[in-house]
């Protein structure tokens, strides 16, 4: 009787480990170069609500916003080596890595930001995707970036000409640059956190950026000058280290998937609503829009085009998302 009240007791322990096995917590890290609040991190952070509830509390996401964890470039190369679980940021980073994430970072392709979320989330968004598996990196899904456009701390700019020999600070990529430099201003790559000082003590005259990114990081206090001249809707990208993607099941791969879609979802919600909100603040602050006419501007574009668009591939595509509704 003692022996086998000894092995009962050997099984309830093993049940007991196997049971808390099973039940155990995995935390997985996201970062977010943009500040609490800002509809990035909330999707983000609603993605992590719908992950707890669908796995019964066996994953759970923190969000780490405001660049806690490094600024976009340094965040690409964690969460491409497994450092980090998730990482939303712009998709023009990953330019020089995934060719044909040149394509929607290409100024004036798309109409307006219901045209690229009709392109992103469908069967071209797919195809796009793929090319990010060999770096190391499962894209879960696309947020919307907004519409960017130019302020600066000098002069209103009505007109092409009233760009010409302006700094703006843009985002590292080559397209960024050669934009700028096809409107006849100098681009000045840099950290997102370096941009206020920067125009603050003179550096650049102002950067390009969306009405939510413009208010939040209050670059409006330094540069009262908005042109409105929306050149580029560039997504967002949420995407997940392949080394934690494969630490997964199947099933909770799906999960994760599921719950990215809805999150895209909820972040349009919740920037539509941003866009809004931060528009009236900066004009409540005393900043001056003023929407140039896009023609010259679009004009201007083609030696962009010619450089980046070079194969019968990258035409087809540019052609197909031209095609796309929205």
């Amino acid at each position: 009787m003692l022996r086998f009240a000894k092995l009962g007791s050997a099984a309830t322990v093993a049940a007991f480990i196997l049971t808390g096995m099973a039940s155990a917590q995995t935390v997985l890290r996201s970062s977010d170069t943009h500040p609490d609040g800002y509809p990035t991190v909330e999707a983000v952070k609603y993605f992590g609500e719908l992950i707890k509830e669908r796995t019964d509390g066996r994953y759970e996401v923190e969000v780490y916003h405001s660049a806690q964890l490094g600024q976009e470039a340094d965040t690409i190369e964690q969460v491409r080596s497994g450092v980090i679980d998730l990482n939303r940021v712009s998709m023009a980073p990953w330019n020089s890595l995934v060719p044909a994430t040149l394509i929607p970072s290409l100024p004036y392709l798309f109409r307006s930001p219901e045209h690229a979320r009709n392109v992103m989330s469908g069967p071209i968004g797919d195809e796009i995707a793929k090319g990010f598996e060999q770096h190391g990196v499962v894209l879960l899904t696309y947020y919307d970036g907004g519409a960017r456009s130019f302020y600066n701390s000098t002069k209103p700019v009505n007109s092409l000409e009233d760009l010409k020999g302006m700094k703006f600070r843009v985002i590292q990529s080559d397209v960024f640059v050669d934009m700028v430099a096809a409107l006849g201003a100098s681009a000045t790559p840099m950290p997102y956190g370096e941009v206020y000082s920067a125009i603050e003590t003179g550096v650049i005259d102002g950067a390009e950026n969306n009405f939510p990114s413009y208010e939040s990081a209050k670059h409006f206090e330094v540069a009262k000058n908005f042109s409105l001249d929306e050149h580029t809707i560039v997504p967002e990208v949420f995407v997940m280290s392949k080394v934690s993607w494969d630490k997964l099941t199947p099933e909770d791969q799906e999960i994760f998937k599921q719950a990215a879609r809805e999150s895209m979802e909820r972040q349009w919600e919740l920037w539509d609503a941003r866009v809004a909100e931060s528009r009236k603040i900066v004009e409540a602050a005393g900043s001056q829009i003023t929407t140039p006419e896009k023609q010259p501007f679009i004009d201007a574009m083609k030696p962009v085009y010619e450089k980046y668009v070079n194969t019968p591939e990258l035409q087809d595509l540019v052609k197909r998302i031209q095609e796309t509704e929205g």
